[in-house]
């Protein structure tokens, strides 16, 4: 994460100093580095020269629309799972036809918002689907293209709340029934089977997984070919893993190598749908200390950023790396702590159990590594207003979502009118 780094005994992003943002903005804030988003992007880019293949931005990881707009700048497509979601990327530029719609409970209502903006390729993931697609498609007079996402039963050896490919997870049509779905698809005269799909989880730190899922969907496509079925587009999904801590997943260049091997031959336009590792590590978050709490078996470092703004250590038990903002002296002593924020709740903590330099209040620290689900799976619990998202770029630093007032977040709601004023 060479974006953020130490300069003169404060940490930088890119050239601004986070205490200067800091000082600015207030605290807790977001920080995205556009430097690190244009590089993981370019990896990517990089990777798929010379391949029949495209990319589309997983929106779920960051929905800032300035991240979007970047991507979509350099040419990304977007690969959404809500309306809402859509409409970001319309917002943020990005072409319709250069959108994928994937979701396993997509509403008649949805379904026909994303086919009258003109949604480039939606993918199905039941037959059910299917039928209500075909309906609405019908409705409007409009042929869809769709894929149709299989469920490969491979184990990705990520986290139990993040894997997506295997037989007792929600997500896509079992192997073994895909065959009969795509026959019933060909049956509907208002939707275009033009590919298949797959995504089978989050944060692989392994390319094996990757590798055992495709050779099953390549069988498949065999059959399916045989089967009088044209399969044209192969959308490989996502999951590629960041570092949290001490991981070591494959380079870009390496998984788009297995990709390619693996497919040649195939003659399918390839999907990749990256979210994580486009943005993970190109982003942090940063709190202030509130007061230090020493406690008889350990020492508590309240700090003002909580679950509601990163929820991913409650959630998931996730690892996030925390370091000072201020460049700590080499020989500093370390205190064993749990870092945690003033939620009332016991689950609400960002850390514990870290040796960390000494902290006291009025201190900032940073939290790497927080660009994916971080601000996108913020709340307002606790009636706390959601922390700004900051871009920097360089030299200079811009706020891309302000934080609301608690006058603005009231001002939302609704009395009912029998309670009058």
């Amino acid at each position: 994460m060479t974006s953020f780094a130490y300069k003169d005994g404060e940490m930088h992003a890119e050239g601004v100093a986070l205490k200067a943002i800091a000082q600015q903005v207030g605290t807790p804030f977001y920080c995205y580095s556009a430097e690190a988003l244009r590089a993981a992007f370019g990896e990517f880019a990089g990777g798929m020269k010379g391949l029949n293949a495209s990319l589309c931005y997983a929106l779920k990881a960051n929905s800032n629309l300035a991240v979007i707009k970047l991507f979509g700048d350099l040419g990304a497509g977007a690969d959404i799972v809500s309306v809402g979601e859509m409409q970001r990327a319309l917002a943020a530029g990005i072409p319709a036809r250069r959108i994928v719609y994937s979701g396993v409970g997509k509403k008649a209502g949805e379904l026909a918002a994303a086919l009258q903006a003109g949604v480039g390729q939606i993918n199905v993931e039941s037959s059910a689907e299917l039928e209500t697609l075909n309906a609405v498609a019908g409705q409007l007079g409009v042929k869809a293209d769709i894929t149709i996402r299989v469920n490969p039963d491979i184990d990705a050896g990520t986290h139990e709340k993040i894997t997506t490919g295997r037989k007792e997870n929600k997500f896509g049509i079992d192997l073994d029934l895909a065959r009969d779905a795509f026959a019933k698809a060909g049956k509907l005269a208002n939707l275009r089977v033009v590919g298949i799909a797959m995504h089978i989880g989050s944060q692989l730190t392994t390319l094996d997984p990757y590798r055992a899922a495709i050779v099953r969907v390549r069988d498949l496509i065999q059959q399916l070919r045989a089967d009088g079925h044209r399969i044209d587009r192969f959308d490989i999904g996502g999951g590629l893993g960041i570092v949290y801590a001490d991981e070591q997943p494959p380079s870009i260049a390496d998984f788009i190598q297995v990709v390619g091997k693996e497919t040649a031959g195939l003659g399918c336009e390839l999907t990749f749908e990256p979210g994580r590792r486009l943005v993970g590590e190109a982003g942090v978050l940063v709190s202030e200390v509130i007061l230090v709490k020493p406690g008889v078996s350990k020492t508590f470092v309240i700090v003002d950023a909580a679950m509601n703004d990163l929820i991913r250590p409650t959630l998931y038990e996730a690892w996030h790396d925390i370091l000072p903002v201020r460049q700590p002296r080499p020989d500093a002593a370390t205190i064993r702590c749990d870092i945690v924020g003033p939620i009332c709740e016991s689950g609400d903590y960002l850390a514990q159990n870290r040796d960390l330099p000494a902290l006291s209040a009025g201190e900032l620290i940073m939290v790497r590594s927080a660009g994916a689900y971080g601000a996108v799976m913020a709340s307002s619990y606790n009636s706390r207003p959601l922390a700004p998202e900051v871009m920097v770029d360089g030299m200079r630093f811009a706020v891309t979502r302000p934080r609301p007032t608690i006058e603005e977040m009231i001002s939302a709601e609704r009395l009912p009118p029998w309670m009058g004023n």
